[in-house]
């Protein structure tokens, strides 16, 4: 049996419909949440593949206590907002629960993987190297406190295998890089770029971008490593089968593309003419933006995955035409 916290949410959600289409029982620790204010509940990301149990996730300790062993917990349940302020909540959720987690599986030999995140390499400033080493980690900068959170328990664990402390069988952080597809809807103001674009110009309107703030880099030309989510779902499966591996890895596809690009995709996907307007970077969002990402992908690749990695242009046609112009958008 598989625990995935988190398993109600994007990522979560997509990798449960994939374990259990291949016959793994799933149990899923997450909270639907309210849809009385008209916000896409949770539970619509379960509807076509129902849960054999959801776990409160204030719950999980007694749920371990109590439960028989398991094969692997798939932590990806976290306080994701880039813009979050509470720093004793996202401490309590992204670090304290975390480290729970860590050691209940250290101590009962079970496999662990864990969603890290490439906010934690702030702006790239020191590079996107998923070398994992305490005195590579603390040469990183995150920009804000959900990626602070995420960097502070990838030196955790660095700190817990370096000095032979403890660790699980089995374990690997993944740096989860610009994810986008079907499930997202209840994210809000966190719901990927395309997501947005595709509302945007669904509506008749232009796919807005922000102007660069940045010398020399031209409108539109900020970019990310954009990937779909059948990749990460992937390679998440590639994980959970491969018990031996440990270490922390970069999940992205290796190639940065820029927002025109991306805008560009959407209108292609929508069988529309391209339409790109360019407005002002909020002020709250300067010295917190990155314009640039792309991950390494060497480590990966030498720990066995070999699949191919969908272009930009073909998951986005894939996510629209698919997901979002369809009566049920949901995997």
């Amino acid at each position: 049996m598989i625990l995935v916290t988190g398993g109600a949410g994007f990522i979560g959600s997509n990798l449960h419909a994939t374990l259990c289409a291949a016959g793994r029982e799933v149990v899923v620790a997450d909270w639907l949440g309210d849809t009385g204010a008209g916000a896409p509940g949770k539970w619509r990301n379960l509807r076509h593949h129902a849960p054999l149990q959801i776990i409160d996730p204030d719950e999980i300790e007694d749920f371990l206590a109590s439960h028989p062993p398991l094969e692997t917990i798939v932590h990806l349940g976290a306080i994701s907002e880039t813009t979050a302020t509470d720093g004793d909540l996202v401490w309590a959720r992204n670090v304290t629960l975390s480290q729970m987690l860590w050691s209940w599986c250290a101590n009962r030999g079970v496999r662990f993987i864990y969603a890290s995140s490439a906010a934690t390499y702030g702006d790239g400033a020191q590079g996107f190297d998923d070398e994992f080493s305490t005195t590579a980690l603390r040469r990183l900068k995150p920009l804000n406190l959900y990626g602070w959170s995420k960097h502070a328990f990838d030196l955790w664990v660095a700190h817990q295998v370096e000095t032979n402390s403890y660790a699980p069988p089995g374990w690997a952080g993944i740096k989860f890089f610009n994810v986008y597809g079907p499930n997202e809807y209840h994210k809000g103001k966190m719901v990927s770029v395309v997501k947005v674009k595709h509302d945007e110009v669904a509506a008749g309107g232009p796919a807005r971008l922000f102007r660069s703030t940045e010398p020399g880099l031209k409108d539109g030309g900020q970019a990310r490593d954009f990937i779909y989510i059948d990749d990460v779902i992937a390679v998440l499966k590639f994980l959970v089968d491969a018990p031996e591996l440990h270490g922390l890895y970069n999940l992205g596809t290796g190639i940065a593309r820029s927002y025109a690009d991306l805008a560009r995709a959407v209108c292609a996907a929508n069988n529309l003419p391209e339409r790109i307007e360019y407005i002002d970077m909020p002020a709250a969002l300067r010295g917190q933006y990155q314009s640039f990402t792309q991950a390494p992908m060497q480590k990966l690749w030498q720990a066995g995955y070999n699949a191919p990695f969908t272009t930009l242009e073909d998951g986005v046609r894939a996510y629209v035409q698919n997901y979002l112009t369809q009566a049920d958008p949901y995997r």
